[in-house]
C-alpha cells in the first residue's frame, strides 16, 4: 500500500483530513502515529470551522517533522520550513482550487472543487515529491 492509499484508509477509519496527511509520514520520519494523531486532531474540518483546509494543516504538520532542527535553544530551520511550507501551499491551491475548507467543499453555492479524499491525496503526493523525492501515482 502506498502513502495515498493509507491516507485514504486511515480518512475511511474516521481520520479527519489533517490527522490522514501527518498520520501517513510517521513510519518514514520516525514519530509516533498516536501523538500525530493527537496534535492534529483539531484541524480537521478547516480548524474546526471550515477554514484552512485540514489536509493543508496536515501539510504543514510533516513539513516540521521533516525539516526542524528540533533545536529548542536555537532554532535555525524555521525560514526553509516556511518556504517548504509557501511552495507546498502553492501546488496544493493549484491542484485543489483553494486552501479554505468551505471554498472547496462548495458551502457557500459555489461548486465543489475537490472532495476530502482528492485533497489528502493530493497532499500526500505533494509532500512526497518535495520531501523524500518519490514520483507518486496517485491512488484511485
Amino acid at each position: 500500500m502506498n502513502r495515498q492509499e493509507l491516507a485514504i484508509t486511515l480518512h475511511s477509519q474516521g481520520f479527519n483530513c489533517a490527522q490522514c496527511v501527518a498520520c501517513s509520514f510517521c513510519d518514514v520520519l520516525g514519530y509516533d502515529p498516536i501523538t500525530a494523531f493527537k496534535m492534529s486532531e483539531a484541524f480537521g474540518f478547516g480548524m474546526g470551522a471550515a477554514n484552512t483546509c485540514g489536509a493543508l494543516s496536515g501539510m504543514a504538520m510533516v513539513i516540521g517533522m521533516k525539516n526542524s532542527d528540533g533545536d529548542l535553544d536555537h532554532p535555525m530551520t524555521k525560514k526553509e520550513s516556511y518556504h517548504l511550507m509557501s511552495t507546498a501551499t502553492d501546488k496544493f491551491k493549484n491542484q485543489c482550487g483553494s486552501t479554505i475548507c468551505r471554498e472547496i467543499k462548495g458551502m457557500d453555492g459555489g461548486p465543489v472543487l475537490c472532495s476530502c479524499n482528492d485533497c489528502i491525496i493530493n497532499a500526500v503526493t505533494i509532500l512526497d515529491d518535495m520531501l523524500l523525492g518519490i514520483k507518486a501515482d496517485k491512488a484511485e
